[in-house]
Parts: structure tokens; sequence; C-alpha cells
């Protein structure tokens, strides 16, 4: 019994991992343009979102060409790859080992959403620390190993898991309620749509919404975390300060259409690929 769960574990890692890498690639210049909005210095008078979002793409292609959109590439890969490996693994054994597979409750569906979240987040919060340096552009790191290195010697072990706080407080909560409204919208389908040809498309709309919902529910613990990663030896009060001080309560918003459609496009489209490979290969998502 413990080798079965341990064998389909390994296959709910495989298939995460296999929508990690589909939904990095297509949606990286989204997170580059966020954290760039949420980097910015609070001398720079913030206009709407949209005016934001094309200011920040236009300058990155004028100055960093086309393929500047995918600068960070490298760590995003090393942190979404085995962290939704990770987070779906960890989701999938709570799961079977807790409800048995059986549907899951609202209450339910945030604890273990929150809990897979948080096992993933804290395993690969060093890769996090590096990927938003990377796409801020304050840092010239070459490779995640040089980062990696660069970072420990001159900042200390302890760099790496800077954030710590509120990345916990943007991803569990992040992952719990997304979990709780994607279960929920899902179940109202009926059974012959969730089996058919339309299925995929129908769970990817119901992933959309949940994304909608848990982006704006946790963009201001999302903009306290790049500003603590960023920023060399800022503590999390410090970087709230900071935050409210330059920009206002506004401040805490800044990026938050990029992020939206980002994570909803990339939650949706991660746990679209993922259950359809899980049943492919004869487990119960």
């Amino acid at each position: 019994m413990e080798l079965s769960l341990v064998q389909s574990a390994l296959k709910a890692f495989l298939c995460g991992s296999l929508s990690g890498t589909c939904s990095t690639l297509l949606f990286q210049p989204l997170d580059l343009i966020k954290t760039r909005l949420q980097t910015l210095q609070g001398t720079v008078q913030p206009g709407s979102a949209r005016v934001g979002m094309v200011s920040v793409f236009l300058t990155v292609v004028r100055t960093e060409k086309l393929v500047g959109l995918w600068k960070g590439m490298s760590p995003s890969f090393a942190r979404t790859i085995p962290g939704l490996g990770l987070y779906f693994s960890t989701y999938y054994s709570l799961k079977q080992h807790f409800f048995q597979g059986r549907g899951l409750g609202p209450l339910e569906a945030v604890a273990l959403g929150a809990g897979a979240r948080s096992v993933a987040g804290v395993l690969m919060l060093p890769v996090t620390v590096i990927k938003t340096r990377f796409e801020s552009g304050r840092y010239n790191y070459s490779s995640v190993v040089g980062a990696l290195r660069s970072m420990c010697q001159t900042e200390g072990p302890r760099a790496l898991f800077s954030g710590l706080v509120p990345t916990l407080l943007r991803d569990a909560p992040f992952s719990g309620i997304y979990v709780m409204f994607y279960t929920q919208t899902k179940a109202c389908l009926p059974t012959e749509l969730g089996s058919s040809s339309y299925g995929p498309p129908a769970h990817f709309l119901c992933g959309v919404g949940a994304g909608v919902l848990a982006s704006l529910i946790t963009q201001p613990a999302d903009v306290v975390k790049t500003n603590v990663q960023v920023g060399s030896g800022l503590s999390t009060a410090a970087a709230v300060r900071q935050v409210y001080s330059q920009q206002g309560v506004q401040g805490f918003f800044r990026g938050a259409v990029p992020r939206c459609l980002r994570r909803t496009m990339m939650a949706a489209m991660a746990w679209t690929v993922y259950e359809t490979m899980m049943t492919r290969v004869g487990l119960k998502s």
C-alpha cells in the first residue's frame, strides 16, 4: 500500500512538473513585468495599471530587446518545474491520506491547498529569491549557481530565505482559496460535461475564475514579498512601511494586473494539464 502511494505520488510529481514547464514558458513575460512594476522607485508617479504595464513592456523591449521579456527563465524553470511537482505530489498524497480521494468540502479544500503550497513554498524559497532578483533588473547575476554563490558570500545563507513570512502569507492563502473555488465550481459542472471532450476547457474556465479571486486577495502580500527579496536586508515590517510611505495604499496593488493575468492563466493551465495527465496515467486527481 505504501509503495503504491509512493509510486502514485511520483506520477503526480511528474504530471505537475510537466504542467509547470508549459505554463512557465508561456507566462514568464507577465511575471517579469509584475516584478519591475513592484520594484519601481517611489519617485515614479504611478499611472493606471494598463499604462504601467505598457510602459514597462516597451522599456524592456527597447533596452533589452524582445528576449528580455524572458529574463530569469533559468531560475523560473528551476523554481516552477520542481515546485509544481512538489505541490501536486504533496496535494495528492495529503488528499489520499486524509480524505481517501473523496470530494472536498470548502474548508477541507482551503486546508489542503494551503498545506501543499506551504511545503512547496518553503522548500523552493531560495530559488524564488534568486528568480525575483533576476527579474528585477537590479542584479547582474550570470546564472542561478552564480547568484547562489554571490548571495552566500556577500549576504550569508540567511538571505536565501528572505521574504519567508510574506511568501507564506501570499502562497498559502492563494492556494487555499484557489483550490476551494476551483473544486467547488468544478463540482457544479454536469458529470457528462467533465467526462467529455469539453471537460478540459470547462475546467480551465473554473480555474480562471478561481485564479482571479485568489490573486486579488493575496496581491498586497506579493508586493511586500517582492520588495523584501529585492531589497537586501529589508525586513517584512520595513518593506510594508516603505511601500506605504512611498506609494500609499495603492502601492500594495502595484503590478496587480500582470500578476492576476499570469497567476490566473498559469494556475488554470497547470491544473488542466495536471488533471488531464493524471487521468491518462490512471490516477484520480
